[in-house]
């Protein structure tokens, strides 16, 4: 099924923020694949610092995706947490190339996330809501593969800046220009936030929630601490022998198979259902990590592995964010949704001071094997939530 098809099928809001998302992601990806190596080459730090920035930054984003879910579901509205969101985070990245020290890209990559806290939960609850659920895979799906789109596009900027002489600061500094675009997509695409007072909204007891989205929510988690940063995909890359210049084609072309695997993924979770796509994505995960681990690689292998591992993080993004959809009360889908980011943030802190630790002081192929193991645990505990429950598929509301 193509992004193209798909759209045509999908109401405005969904379609906004799917191109939201590749405007935004097009500017992320011009900082994201280049920020270990600044962090490394120009500012002088290690693994272990380089695993505590994105560790702090993902942490910071879970605590907000809680807080703005929970505003999002009493009636604050949607479209001014979203636009908050997004216009802090265009504000940050490109002033991470006026950065002087590690200590100041973590203060900017966190407010980077501040603004992606905000964001996330009221725009997944606006994406969920705007469908029934025997569409719900199509849409994350799309809004994924928009995600992806812009990922592609991002690290091909930066590639054709950088040969046209600029440096990695300079290119930071240019992603200020699609930012722009994001805001303006949000301000005119997307309809007012209705005028509602704001209301308690209804309590969520994690005891009461139905057992797919409890197996989803620890099994979130714990991936989140298995999950090796894809930053550090980047430092192997180098070690592996892809030249500093290729970085930015080989994030785009991961990007692009993100893009191409992310929406039949969905779909499949539609007909399927969305648990047995999760366990292929979990199983297809431990695979490369133990490949990465046991294989000597260098040249057209290193770009294969890399790839491959970035295809197999693709094939969950959508049946997880559907199932949360489709399990969580509809005045509770916002704070749903921020708790399941909330517990995968939180955990991804200290899973990535973690792999990078064993990354730093034992070797790459010790944290891959590490985060296969912990992968393993994650997939299990989902099975065992999970299994006394059907999975959700296309027509159950």
């Amino acid at each position: 099924m193509s992004a193209r098809h798909a759209a045509s099928a999908l109401p405005r809001t969904v379609v906004v923020l799917g191109l939201v998302s590749l405007a935004n992601d097009a500017a992320s990806e011009m900082v994201t694949p280049l920020l270990p190596l600044f962090l490394t080459a120009a500012l002088g730090a290690g693994p272990a610092i380089v695993g505590l920035v994105e560790g702090v930054a993902e942490a910071t984003a879970s605590v907000l995706k809680v807080v703005s879910g929970r505003l999002a579901d009493r009636g604050l509205g949607a479209k001014r947490l979203v636009l908050a969101g997004y216009g802090a985070s265009s504000v940050a990245r490109p002033a991470i190339g006026l950065a002087l020290g590690w200590s100041f890209v973590l203060l900017l990559r966190f407010l980077d996330r501040v603004g992606k806290g905000l964001r996330t939960a009221p725009r997944d609850a606006l994406i969920a809501a705007a469908v029934p659920s025997a569409s719900r895979g199509k849409a994350f799906g799309f809004h994924r593969a928009m995600d992806h789109a812009g990922a592609v596009i991002g690290p091909l900027l930066a590639f054709a800046l950088m040969s046209g002489g600029s440096d990695i600061n300079e290119v930071f500094l240019w992603s200020i220009l699609p930012g722009m675009v994001v805001m303006a997509l949000i301000i005119g695409g997307l309809p007012a936030d209705a005028p509602v007072a704001l209301a308690p909204a209804p309590t969520l007891n994690f005891r009461d929630l139905d057992p797919r989205l409890k197996g989803l929510v620890v099994a979130g988690g714990l991936l989140a601490l298995s999950a090796l940063p894809e930053a550090f995909m980047v430092l192997w890359a180098v070690e592996a022998g892809i030249q500093l210049a290729w970085i930015p084609l080989v994030w785009a072309l991961a990007s692009a198979v993100k893009m191409g695997i992310v929406l039949p993924a969905g779909y499949l979770s539609d007909r399927l259902g969305r648990i047995p796509v999760l366990v292929a994505g979990w199983a297809a995960r431990i695979a490369v990590l133990v490949l990465l681990a046991v294989t000597d690689v260098s040249g057209a292998l290193a770009w294969a592995l890399f790839v491959a591992y970035a295809a197999s993080l693709a094939v969950n993004e959508a049946p997880e964010r559907s199932l949360v959809g489709d399990v969580a009360p509809a005045g509770l889908r916002g704070t749903a949704f921020g708790v399941y980011h909330f517990v995968s943030g939180l955990l991804a802190l200290p899973g990535a001071v973690l792999l990078g630790w064993v990354w730093q002081v034992q070797g790459p192929p010790k944290a891959f094997l590490l985060a296969a193991v912990l992968t393993a645990i994650a997939a299990l505990s989902m099975l065992a939530l999970a299994l006394p429950g059907r999975a959700t598929g296309a027509g159950e509301a």
